[in-house]
């Protein structure tokens, strides 16, 4: 067997795309089923695409990704499958993934973990946002020989236009997860980490952190590719970086989760969590979508719907250790079970079958 990965990003730069595509890979190795990777995106392009400026560097860029994904359709009958994750090309219409399909009669595995229909524009894809068409997540879904989502509001979206929907939760490979965080700590840290396009959530909990921190002593640490905008005392910003990432998510005593309650919001697959948990470390997030699912209340860590609750429940964790180390046990425990790599390995090798 032979399959072909369409890809967004260059490998190993972007958490969608390393939890359900790249940490698989292995598994398909293990088979002896060969693959392709193709990224969208070229390493030189996707370093200054969210950068101010560059911009005939990024028109270049463009066309030239654009001019590989052609010339990407002159190969693919090699393949016996083709699977896209999100989408062949970042903006236009779904003209690849109807060409694989429809044309050169591919079965086609389309795989989201976000509600990419709906629009989410932020200050870095501002421009891009104007030229994408949204609708078009329906359309790969009802060409697509399989669809593979990451939690049940995206499955009951794209069930609408496909019978053939798996659930596939983004899932920690605890061989590499194989520490416990050690809470016996002389100060206690409270984490967060993701990208650019998520900072702005963590507005939701600065009242709560900035009156938490009028009370109590300890450390806000944000793990991201750009410095939050926060007013903070305790703020500490470590520039994310993947050979580090899982030596400072350790650094957390508390890991925290903030989402809005929107529809947007409903599609995220509550990772960070599951990073968190994997660790043993207390997850304190948002009831929102499938944070509701993906954290025990109560047990590995606590859903919060109201200030108040988070205020409440950040408190406890600040100033109980044994809280936080039997909370931390749960969620590792919990993660193993439910969210590992180890525990959906079939399912994904199931979507080439």
């Amino acid at each position: 067997m032979n399959v072909l990965f369409v890809v967004p990003y260059p490998v190993g730069k972007a958490a969608s795309q390393r939890f359900r595509v790249e940490q698989f890979l292995p598994l398909l190795q293990d088979q002896g089923i060969k693959y392709k990777v193709a990224p969208f995106w070229d390493k030189a392009t996707y370093t200054i695409l969210y950068q101010q400026g560059h911009t005939l560097q990024k028109i270049a860029g463009t066309l030239n990704s654009f001019l590989s994904r052609m010339a990407l359709l002159a190969q693919i009958l090699k393949y016996d499958y083709v699977f896209v994750h999100r989408e062949a090309t970042p903006v236009g219409p779904p003209w690849w993934e109807w060409l694989a399909a429809k044309v050169f009669k591919q079965r086609l595995i389309f795989d989201f973990d976000d509600a990419i229909w709906l629009e989410n524009t932020s200050d870095e894809n501002r421009t891009a946002a104007k030229y994408k068409q949204l609708s078009k997540t329906s359309k790969i879904c009802a060409w697509s020989y399989r669809v593979s989502v990451g939690n049940s509001f995206l499955k009951s979206y794209a069930a609408q236009y496909n019978p053939h929907v798996v659930y596939l939760p983004t899932t920690v490979d605890l061989k590499k997860y194989n520490r416990i965080k050690d809470q016996e700590t002389n100060k206690v840290v409270i984490g967060w980490t993701g990208s650019h396009s998520t900072l702005p959530y963590l507005k939701i909990i600065e009242p709560v952190l900035q009156e938490l921190e009028q009370q109590y002593s300890f450390e806000f640490v944000v793990i991201a590719d750009k410095a939050p905008n926060l007013h903070i005392r305790s703020l500490r910003f470590v520039p994310w970086h993947a050979e580090t990432e899982i030596q400072d998510l350790l650094q957390f005593n508390i890991g925290v989760m903030p989402l809005p309650d929107t529809e947007w919001a409903k599609g995220k697959c509550a990772f960070k969590a599951l990073q968190y948990m994997a660790l043993g470390i207390p997850a304190v997030v948002s009831a929102v979508g499938a944070n509701t699912e993906a954290v025990p209340n109560g047990e590995a860590g606590y859903t919060c719907a109201t200030e108040q609750e988070w205020y409440k429940c950040l408190e406890q964790l600040l100033l109980n250790p044994s809280l936080r180390r039997e909370m931390g046990a749960v969620g590792n425990a919990w993660v193993a079970q439910k969210y590992s790599l180890a525990a959906h390995k079939q399912s994904f090798l199931r979507l080439f079958t």
